[in-house]
């Protein structure tokens, strides 16, 4: 018989460490005693970014920031680095940033910051002496700079590749990742740094790694956008220090992410008026209404079991509307191909679109053009009529600002608060006298 000693691997649960948590050694304390003022946010100049965060960046918070390849996620925060890093117009002292990168070299990142400012017009310009670049994936390592550095704002691109050495399991896995992710936690909570996370998604577009990780962070933004267009849409899906469902917009261009001041104007741009099957929606977008173009198109099927494309629009919303049309209205669609297409590369969820779906799709089935100065609001119900939506106010002072005439919007059963004017608002209580208002006369 041979004594042998198996020593068991170094773990988290294992590792020989001070007391983890966000104050070691922490006691009760009574809420009234705790200070409990509203700490002042770090303004942030990209104000489309500042606007879907809650008004900036909250000292101590840690944000995620999801999205597909090249969809412009480490553009948008390398630029962010580079603005927080530098003295603002307004007199606002530059951050001490630090950048930590684990899927390129410090040259490609310097390479890439130098296109930007360069095509950008600032090419004289020097780079920050509060901005710094590190390329380390062993997060010991990185907690070691950050503690010696002691930034106020650390961006760590991406989190799938930083990965602890006391842990066996490869950077990406699951408990890496979630890991991780609870010690940059720690770090943001009992320091003050603010701390951004690159993460990537799937296929199915969810942030890759254990979904604990969504519940870890203070905000998770998806970076959305179709590829062959230009326009990106910066989403808060989570948010504990703003408005949830918020939206930023952007457009990629030669020198990084370009604010989009006013996206409905934008989306709104190439619109051609009196073409049948395009109508004007309304939706809102977290606090922002955004006025979009839906064109609907039918066309003779040749096949037993024509078929439904949506793009842009849930595709049991389009087969919903398509069997309202057909069952309540009488249009032959059963013999049609049916396509629904949002411009812009946006995707509408809300029932507020239903109205404007249907008229585009009955005003392409009738070749009949939709009022070009009208915007359609309203959702569809089973029966053929139209029920009222939220925040209705917003929509029709938006579309009013942007030079519409008139609004076709459900019925209003109780007459609560007045409706803007400048406006003319035209009531219907079904989709069929919607139709009436909305399409022109043959």
């Amino acid at each position: 018989m041979v004594e042998e000693v198996i020593e068991a691997s170094p773990t988290t649960a294992t590792k020989t460490a001070p007391v983890r948590g966000l104050n070691a050694h922490s006691a009760p304390r009574k809420m009234a005693e705790i200070e409990g003022d509203v700490e002042a946010r770090i303004p942030l100049p990209i104000e489309e970014f500042a606007r879907v965060l809650g008004g900036g960046v909250v000292p101590g918070s840690i944000v995620l920031v999801g999205g597909d390849p090249g969809i412009g996620k480490s553009t948008l925060l390398l630029q962010m680095a580079m603005e927080m890093a530098s003295p603002s117009s307004q007199g606002r002292p530059g951050l001490k940033v630090l950048y930590v990168s684990g899927e390129e070299s410090e040259r490609q990142i310097k390479m890439r910051a130098m296109r930007l400012t360069r095509l950008a017009g600032v090419e004289a310009k020097p780079f920050s002496e509060d901005l710094f670049l590190l390329t380390e994936t062993n997060l010991d390592a990185i907690l070691e700079q950050v503690n010696a550095l002691k930034p106020e704002l650390v961006i760590v691109d991406s989190i799938q590749t930083v990965y602890l050495p006391e842990m066996t399991s490869t950077a990406g896995s699951v408990g890496q990742v979630r890991e991780c992710a609870n010690r940059l936690r720690e770090l943001a909570k009992s320091s003050g740094i603010a701390v951004f996370l690159v993460g990537h998604v799937t296929k199915e577009g969810m942030i890759a790694g254990p979904r604990v990780l969504e519940h870890v962070v203070d905000t998770v933004l998806y970076l959305e956008g179709d590829r062959f267009q230009s326009y990106r849409l910066l989403r808060s899906v989570k948010n504990r220090f703003g408005a949830t469902a918020e939206v930023g917009v952007f457009e990629m261009r030669d020198r990084g992410m370009v604010e989009v001041s006013n996206p409905s104007e934008a989306f709104l741009a190439e619109r051609m008026i009196n073409t049948p099957g395009s109508a004007i929606a309304v939706t809102m977008e977290g606090t922002r209404p955004l006025l979009v173009e839906i064109q609907g198109l039918t066309s003779p099927s040749n096949m037993g079991n024509p078929r439904r494309t949506p793009n842009g629009v849930d595709f049991n919303r389009l087969l919903l509307i398509t069997a309202v049309l057909t069952r309540r209205l009488g249009l032959r669609l059963g013999e049609q191909d049916v396509f629904a297409n949002v411009i812009g590369g946006l995707h509408i969820d809300e029932p507020a679109a239903d109205l404007a779906i249907a008229t585009a799709v009955a005003s392409s089935v009738r070749d009949i053009p939709v009022r070009a100065n009208t915007v359609l609001i309203g959702e569809v119900g089973l029966s053929g009529e139209l029920r009222w939506v939220g925040q209705m106010n917003p929509r029709l002072r938006e579309a009013a600002k942007l030079g519409f005439k008139s609004a076709i919007i459900p019925h209003r059963v109780t007459r609560g608060e007045a409706l803007p004017e400048g406006i003319e608002i035209k009531e219907a209580r079904s989709l069929r006298e919607a139709l009436s208002f909305a399409l022109l006369s043959e």
